[in-house]
C-alpha cells in the first residue's frame, strides 16, 4: 500500500458524511507505519472502544469504511478466525466488524458485517511480521503471496457488499 496523508484518508470514507470524516482519529503514527507490508491500514478510535476504521486502494481509489463491533468478552480458551487473513486468535482476537453501506441504503440503517482481527493486522499476519497471542498460525499450503491475494480477495468482497 502507498503511504498516506491525514486528507487522503478522511476524503476516502464512502459511508459516513464529511462532517463525520472530518471529526474522526487518525493514527498519529502514519510516518512510522510499515506501508510496503500493508494491503489496507486499519485502526482502533481510541476514544470510541466500539469503533474502528479501514482504508484500502480499489481499483486505482481510496475506499474508506467505519467499523463498529460489539465490546462483548469471550474466555480465553474460546478461539476465533478472521475472515480476511484466516488467522486464529484467542478470546476477543477476532470481533464481528459492521459496517453501514454506502449511500441510500446505508442512511436507511442497513449494514454488513465481517469476522475480522479485531487489532486489523490481518496483513502482517499474513506476512508472519506479527503472531497472534499465544496461538501460532495455520500452517498452509499456501504460499505467502497467495495467502495475500487471498485476504485482499476478501477484503474486496466485503467492500463489494457495502455498495450491493
Amino acid at each position: 500500500m502507498r503511504p498516506l496523508t491525514e486528507q487522503d484518508i478522511r476524503n476516502s470514507f464512502i459511508n459516513c458524511s464529511k462532517g463525520e470524516a472530518k471529526r474522526l482519529a487518525i493514527p498519529r503514527d502514519l510516518a512510522e507505519r510499515p506501508w510496503s507490508d500493508l494491503d489496507f491500514l486499519g485502526w482502533r478510535d481510541p476514544g470510541a472502544p466500539d469503533r474502528s476504521y479501514l482504508v484500502t486502494e480499489r481499483e486505482e481509489r481510496l475506499v474508506g469504511v467505519t467499523l463498529r463491533f460489539p465490546s462483548s468478552r469471550r474466555g480465553f480458551l474460546h478461539r476465533s478466525m478472521c475472515s480476511l487473513c484466516m488467522t486464529t486468535h484467542p478470546g476477543n482476537g477476532v470481533s464481528l466488524m459492521t459496517a453501514r453501506k454506502a449511500g441510500a441504503a446505508g442512511r436507511e440503517g442497513n449494514s454488513v458485517g465481517v469476522y475480522m482481527c479485531a487489532d486489523l493486522a490481518c496483513s502482517l499476519y499474513v506476512r508472519g511480521k506479527k503472531v497472534p497471542e499465544s496461538v501460532l498460525r495455520i500452517e498452509e499450503s499456501l504460499t505467502v503471496e497467495e495467502q495475500i491475494a487471498r485476504a485482499t480477495g476478501n477484503l474486496t468482497a466485503f467492500l463489494d457488499k457495502l455498495y450491493a
